[in-house]
């Protein structure tokens, strides 16, 4: 099977088993998605849909945010990972927000970056979610899922997101980030993956040499068995 009509195969099957996949990040406006994305990195959403009603409540807009102190922003994110990070992040990017871009969270990936606490898959999130750009953020589920898939080979994240947008349609690319994401969330997880439930296991390269693994640590038992019925017949 060719890496296209592997491509093809897989996007099908989330096309007809997947119709609606979405962030599972609790926001009311691109700023609070911002927020959230910033305190999701190596954390997960379950645990960000908790900490964020309150800090939205506390900081509903970017000027709230820009003028508070640590000591206040701590307290609502210290249950997240990297809190002291996370916290003087979310300050700085809304400095950096109201200096810069008047309050509104850009939309450009490039200016997205040069906020404080935002990387590429952070932007490349706001960039799919708020302005539906034709764009993949990679994060870990994604990178992992898309090795395990053989989607790409690639050795980072870039380079497995510059395979994903070479075969994935533009108009399908901001779904296919959420449905990467939660088939690595939900089924083809870090460790115990459970692909004897997965329907994408006719085309995943990780189930077929799991399976030809199995195949051939088989081969010796049933020899085995073999030779034992053929004892068993001479005596």
């Amino acid at each position: 099977m060719t890496r296209k009509e592997r491509f093809a195969a897989v996007v099908g099957w989330f096309e007809q088993n997947v119709p609606i996949a979405e962030t599972e990040l609790h926001y009311g406006n691109p700023y609070e998605l911002l927020v959230a994305v910033i305190l999701s990195a190596q954390c997960t959403d379950r645990r960000v849909n908790i900490v964020t009603p309150p800090l939205y409540e506390r900081f509903p807009a970017p000027a709230d945010l820009a003028s508070a102190t640590f000591d206040e922003v701590y307290p609502y994110v210290k249950s997240v990972s990297y809190p002291n990070s996370k916290a003087a992040h979310l300050i700085a990017m809304a400095q950096k927000l109201l200096a810069d871009f008047g309050g509104e969270v850009p939309s450009d990936i490039d200016a997205l970056m040069t906020l404080p606490g935002v990387g590429r898959k952070t932007a490349n999130v706001i960039a799919s979610v708020v302005y539906d750009k034709p764009v993949i953020a990679v994060d870990t589920h994604v990178f992992r899922v898309s090795h395990r898939l053989g989607l790409s080979n690639g050795k980072t994240p870039l380079d497995v997101e510059r395979d994903l947008e070479r075969h994935i349609p533009e108009h399908l690319r901001a779904r296919s980030h959420h449905w990467l994401i939660l088939h690595g969330r939900y089924t083809c997880t870090a460790r115990n993956p459970k692909c004897a439930g997965c329907g994408l296991a006719p085309w995943c390269t990780h189930f077929a040499l799991e399976q030809a693994g199995k195949a051939a640590s088989d081969r010796p038992r049933q020899a085995v068995k073999r030779d034992a019925s053929a004892a068993e017949g001479t005596r």
